[in-house]
């Protein structure tokens, strides 16, 4: 039973450190910086980042998500609101994304309220996607189930060619949200896993800063 070479694989992580003495006050700059890094470093998928949402029943799902935006207000990302997590997201506003760059060593958590972003935002970043994304998101009934491959294939087909050199809209099921962050914690992996983690919490509209434990 199991794999042993699960067991045996170890990893030290030395690429760097945290000290909370020297960061920023508030931690959309410390996001952004490690944003920038991750990116210029040529860390695969950058701005993929898992979205953990749950039922008010407290039963969580989660899932891969691409970032769009990230402003003053929050992070912002894409998605069909009929989908599983857009009804979680309706009975429960509240939500943690994770990003993890393993070429940086690092990881943030980030915890907070979505609401939906405003009409006319979903509709520009719709227009800016290439067609073929936007007949995916119209014939996409997101987590339904559906009889087979070819019968998604044949519908975007089928729509490929009715709005062939047509301006295409976007679906009303379809458009942003936005997380609004109440916590973040950065986490860089030292090593014997004595990792270093700062957290930045919100207390009426100020930021608190303190280490934690590995």
């Amino acid at each position: 039973m199991g794999n042993p070479n699960l067991l045996k694989y170890r990893k030290e992580y030395n690429a760097g450190f945290l000290d909370e003495k020297n960061l920023p006050e508030t931690p959309d700059v410390l996001f952004e910086q490690w944003l920038n890094h991750a990116i210029n470093s040529g860390a695969e998928e950058p701005l993929a980042m898992n979205l953990a949402t749950s039922t008010t029943g407290g039963k969580p799902s989660s899932r891969i998500v691409l970032l769009r935006e990230f402003n003053k207000k929050g992070l912002v990302f894409y998605t069909n609101y009929k989908s599983r997590k857009g009804k979680e997201i309706f009975k429960n506003h509240y939500a943690a994304v994770n990003f993890f760059w393993p070429l940086l060593e690092r990881q943030i958590r980030i915890e907070g309220e979505i609401i939906k972003t405003k009409k006319q935002d979903s509709d520009r970043y719709f227009k800016s996607r290439p067609a073929e994304s936007q007949i995916s998101a119209i014939i996409s009934e997101q987590s339904k189930q559906i009889p087979s491959r070819h019968f998604l294939e044949k519908q975007f087909q089928d729509i490929k060619t009715s709005l062939f050199e047509k301006d295409i809209m976007r679906p009303e099921n379809w458009g942003g949200y936005i997380l609004i962050p109440s916590l973040y914690e950065f986490w860089q992996g030292r090593p014997h896993r004595l990792n270093d983690r700062i957290v930045y919490t919100l207390d009426n509209e100020n930021w608190e800063k303190c280490r934690l434990a590995p």
